[in-house]
């Protein structure tokens, strides 16, 4: 049966757990030196609509040193949707690959590329979330820390697809989740809807406030993301009138556990959503969570492109 990795609650709490190991193993693997040949003979291909810097290069090294190979396809090669039908593009590239990684704008297109694709589909980022980078952020957390289950992680700023797959990701785990968000931004409440249920069953904690100054106190470590998405530029003056009380700076860190670590999904947008003295500070996981890319996708492309899963 076909495997997607479409959204982490498609996932069981052991399955992301699972996952997790892998990538944790896969590292050990890599920074040890050792041949990785899983996906000997693989092909991936890497369907862009918005540009990016680490899904490429991660995606691309991992098929690399896992021993396949990622074909990258550019926005203007395809014009998906426009020039040539998702169904279309989804049923050529399932007789050519082994996968799809795709970089979407809208997530209906995701879904409907793994509709028709009949070969894996690999969500590497849409506007309702970016399950890749979740992992990677558990896979951060968890070597700063050692565990994950009744940590307190803060969101700060946008209720946007990265708090998504965090709430996702963090219910699973049995974290504690604060997403300090401001009114008009919040996440969309069947997410947070689902992230809630999941947390009774795990012993997490999802929760949603506005007050970021509150928020932070007790927190093992503060998340933000940029204030306006790909997309949104045409609200991006407003919402630098609404987000600057969510900014992480020295001030707001300080409010936390001490050496409490501060984590973003990248690129920043430094002198709004987070200061050049805290994304360079000594507290900063930011290029642990951008090299953790790497890592947890090759464990997402082994699960889902290996012949064993």
């Amino acid at each position: 049966m076909k495997k997607d990795f479409i959204s982490l609650a498609d996932f069981s709490p052991q399955e992301q757990s699972d996952l997790l190991d892998l990538a944790v193993a896969l590292k050990a693997e890599q920074r040890a030196g050792k041949a990785q040949p899983r996906l000997a003979g693989k092909t991936l291909a890497m369907v862009f609509q918005k540009p990016s810097l680490r899904t490429r290069v991660s995606f691309e090294i991992s098929m690399h040193q896992l021993g396949g190979k990622a074909l990258y396809i550019a926005p203007e090669e395809i014009q998906l949707g426009k020039r040539e039908s998702v169904p279309d593009v989804a049923r050529v590239l399932s007789r050519y690959v082994d996968g799809i990684m795709a970089r979407v704008f809208s997530h209906q297109d995701l879904l409907t590329m793994a509709q028709w694709a009949s070969i894996p589909v690999i969500n590497g980022l849409s506007d309702y979330n970016h399950p890749c980078q979740a992992m990677a952020d558990l896979l951060t957390i968890r070597e700063h820390l050692g565990t994950l289950r009744g940590v307190r992680l803060v969101y700060l700023g946008d209720g946007n697809n990265v708090l998504h797959s965090l709430m996702a990701a963090a219910a699973n785990a049995g974290m504690q989740l604060v997403a300090a968000v401001p009114d008009g931004y919040k996440p969309l409440p069947e997410v947070v809807a689902w992230a809630q249920t999941r947390a009774q069953q795990t012993g997490a904690q999802i929760e949603l406030v506005e007050d970021a100054r509150s928020a932070v106190r007790g927190a093992d470590m503060l998340y933000t993301d940029t204030w306006t998405s790909m997309g949104q530029e045409a609200e991006a003056a407003v919402r630098r009138q609404v987000f600057p009380p969510y900014q992480i700076n020295a001030q707001l860190l300080a409010l936390a556990k001490p050496g409490a670590g501060v984590m973003h999904c990248l690129p920043a947008h430094r002198g709004e959503e987070i200061t050049d003295e805290v994304a360079d500070g000594a507290q900063s996981w930011l290029f642990d969570q951008a090299e953790n890319r790497m890592h947890a996708e090759k464990a997402v492309l082994v699960r889902i492109l290996g012949d064993s899963g």
